[in-house]
């Protein structure tokens, strides 16, 4: 990440943390005066960025309040990378982020090209009170880290609940616009379109729950499900059905796609080198097939490259606190076992354990093959390639070693 991008959120963070301060402030000084203010409260939708946490989107609550000159944004998008062992402890799955009020021209997620969106919210002034006091009551010191999750907490789904909670009923998003039997994994793809190597991560890490069909409700954990679906809600404040969007506007003109960047070049796509991986494993299998030898080293190579993908895999899955990471399948034909099968070639008297140790995951690759086929879990494109690889060698292991 870039040092600016650092910089900017650590202003956002102290500027949010002032705000909320003086937000809370004015607000506790005269119950009289704050009824007689009027509050128009809006949903701001972000559309992709051209950063990779911009991907998929952004939401913030928009606030007009009569005593205050501008509008503010409230954003739960705010994560501190100054926090200790932030790394580490994102990675781990403890993905604190932060809830701040900013004036607009401090908004990290304004920037030219970026369509944003208004949706300017069909609300009672008790309900707009509701909504600024949970909002104030999120950003205060005490309130404002929340353990964001990617698609049940996240910068979409908080403005939804405090939506909600004023409204005082969930709203029934079944009526809405949404897209009938996606799943997750086929919504990411969508926005990942362009970025090969981030859906093949995706692919890698995130397990079998995210290609379970999912509805309408969770599907507003994209803001842009969100925007479309809150245009069809409908409210009744005592004068029949109205829409909860009383107006929608363009504040920021782009493109409906967002800032996507180029395609990636063919050559440096992951299936092209998975392709290309599995060639050379070819013609070297092809080799040791007809000597009756196996290349060491380049069991060595390609099994420590899957065996380290493998203790990743392995930690995100039974370590970490991630959502949608259990059960992942691919654990079949990546997991640390495999650095076994990069070091025992190395030790005459592991001959006849590692002819076993291939067998073994030449069963394991063919139990990941039945997942694939029933349709348990989706693979990546780029993963058959790799697969076969490895499937490849562990043959020419087995029946290079079956005189031991």
């Amino acid at each position: 990440m870039t040092q600016f991008f650092r910089n900017i959120t650590i202003l956002i963070t102290m500027l949010g943390a002032f705000c909320s301060a003086a937000w809370a402030q004015d607000n506790t000084t005269s119950d009289s005066t704050a009824t007689s203010d009027s509050i128009k409260v809006s949903i701001i939708t972000f559309y992709p960025g051209d950063e990779v946490f911009e991907i998929f989107g952004h939401s913030e609550i928009m606030v007009e309040y009569d005593r205050n000159k501008r509008p503010y944004y409230f954003n739960y998008g705010v994560f501190d990378f100054n926090s200790p062992n932030f790394i580490a402890r994102y990675i781990k799955g403890e993905t604190d982020y932060m809830c701040a009020n900013v004036i607009p021209e401090f908004d990290g997620g304004m920037k030219s090209g970026r369509k944003m969106v208004k949706q300017e919210l069909n609300l009672t002034q008790e309900q707009a009170r509701q909504v600024l006091a949970m909002l104030i009551t999120n950003t205060l010191p005490e309130n404002r880290v929340y353990r964001y999750r990617h698609f049940s907490d996240n910068c979409s789904t908080r403005p939804r609940d405090i939506i909600e909670k004023a409204l005082g009923h969930e709203i029934d998003y079944t009526k809405c616009d949404y897209v009938v039997g996606k799943t997750l994994r086929q919504i990411m793809t969508h926005y990942t379109r362009n970025y090969p190597w981030e859906q093949f991560g995706i692919d890698l890490v995130l397990g079998a729950a995210c290609d379970t069909v999912v509805d309408a409700r969770t599907q507003t954990f994209v803001p842009m499900f969100m925007m479309n679906a809150l245009n069809n809600v409908e409210v009744d404040h005592g004068n029949g059905p109205e829409k909860l969007v009383k107006s929608s506007e363009v504040i920021m003109e782009g493109d409906d796609n967002g800032l996507v960047l180029p395609p990636t070049p063919w050559y440096l796509h992951p299936l092209t080198i998975a392709i290309v991986l599995l060639i050379i494993t070819a013609l070297i299998s092809i080799k040791d097939w007809r000597s009756r030898k196996v290349s060491q080293w380049f069991d060595t190579l390609l099994f420590s490259i899957a065996g380290l993908a493998g203790c990743i895999i392995f930690f995100v899955e039974f370590i970490s606190t991630h959502e949608a990471v259990l059960p992942n399948y691919n654990i079949l034909w990546l997991h640390p076992l495999l650095l076994g099968l990069a070091i025992m070639p190395w030790f005459k008297k592991a001959a006849k354990p590692l002819r076993w140790a291939h067998l073994i995951n030449i069963a394991l690759i063919a139990t990941m093959a039945v997942v694939w086929i029933t349709g348990l879990q989706v693979a990546n494109a780029a993963f058959y390639p790799l697969v076969a690889s490895t499937l490849l060698r562990s043959t020419v292991n087995v029946n290079g070693l079956k005189n031991f």
